[in-house]
């Protein structure tokens, strides 16, 4: 977007951990700005600017004569709700992963943005970082992707509405998505450690994915863990690229390893572009809005993220019978 362009004016439901996080990013960009704020926190106010209204109802928030588009940083049960509402008042979304808890409403709202044209997007952050960006761009030169290993979580948070899988799941299973562009053949899940904690119970889950393209991923998800964690190390026939934000240097290139492991060695850094993925994520929204862009790539790309949740959900919920059902027998 061009300097001389009016800035496009943004909503925001939602002004909890993430929800704050979006109102200080917006605060520090240019041609994007938040003029209407759904949240009951008293705190609110003092966090965005002068011209912003703080709402309590979050249905106000959806003024097609007073805004562009609308951000959703609620808990995941009520997106539904609210991207279909966004969605009959003619107002683009961006809502945070997951992009429903069921198949069947993130199904209904793909109907729903394909009949009307209207614009959808989820805000997978990661897939905005350069980081992986680079190696989306780099993995057609390098050769076929072979595996991919993931291991993501910290200590907590420890919440009541979703688990870790649907917490922690949607980053790394769009990564693996993204990258790979083919149908999932297989997806299981299965909890190799859960306890009580004085904060609430906490688990770690380990996920496998067999892609139609031959490549399997394994993904680790926990809110036990000692600190935060993150690393995506996707495996090429000659060389590992392994995507950790947590680090200076987001991005490594490592000697491959037997059996697909996470590299050993510190790796080369690869020099990466200063630039925040949650920034352009909303600059790529703000981008469709301004060009009347409807594509459903995004879209798709969330309705399949929890596609993939529910299988391994499903696998997780057939574990949890079978035990029941031999611990009764």
């Amino acid at each position: 977007m061009s300097n001389d362009q009016p800035a496009i004016r943004l909503g925001l439901i939602g002004a909890g951990a993430w929800g704050r996080v979006i109102i200080r990013t917006i605060n520090e960009m240019t041609g994007v700005e938040l003029v209407r704020v759904g949240s009951s926190n008293p705190l609110t106010p003092s966090l965005v600017g002068p011209g912003c209204a703080v709402l309590s109802d979050w249905t106000e928030v959806l003024n097609p004569n007073d805004i562009h588009g609308v951000i959703i940083a609620t808990p995941p049960a009520r997106h539904f709700d609210m991207v279909r509402e966004a969605m009959a008042a003619n107002i683009p979304v961006m809502v945070e992963k997951p992009l429903t808890l069921s198949v069947r409403d993130a199904v209904s709202l793909r109907q729903v943005a394909t009949v009307s044209q209207g614009l959808v997007m989820v805000d997978h952050t990661h897939l905005g970082h350069p980081a992986f960006r680079a190696i989306k761009e780099f993995s057609g030169a390098v050769g076929p992707i072979r595996a991919i290993r993931a291991h993501a979580g910290n200590r907590g948070p420890f919440r009541s509405d979703v688990s870790v899988l649907w917490d922690w799941g949607p980053h790394d299973l769009a990564m693996c998505i993204d990258l790979l562009d083919s149908g999932i053949e297989y997806a299981s899940a299965i909890v190799t450690e859960r306890r009580e904690t004085p904060e609430g119970v906490g688990e770690t889950v380990d996920l496998r994915l067999d892609f139609s393209d031959d490549v399997d991923a394994r993904i680790v998800l926990s809110n036990l863990l000692p600190e935060k964690r993150r690393v995506f190390a996707v495996h090429f026939d000659r060389l590992v690229m392994v995507y950790n934000p947590l680090r200076p240097q987001a991005l490594t290139i490592h000697p491959p390893t037997d059996h697909f492991a996470f590299p050993e060695d510190d790796g080369q850094p690869i020099e990466l572009p200063e630039e925040q993925p949650l920034a352009n994520a909303i600059m790529t929204f703000a981008m469709a809005i301004a060009g009347e862009v409807n594509d459903l790539g995004s879209l798709n790309l969330g309705v399949d993220v929890v596609a993939a949740l529910a299988r391994c959900q499903a696998s997780l919920d057939e574990r949890a019978a079978a035990d029941k059902q031999g611990k009764t027998s």
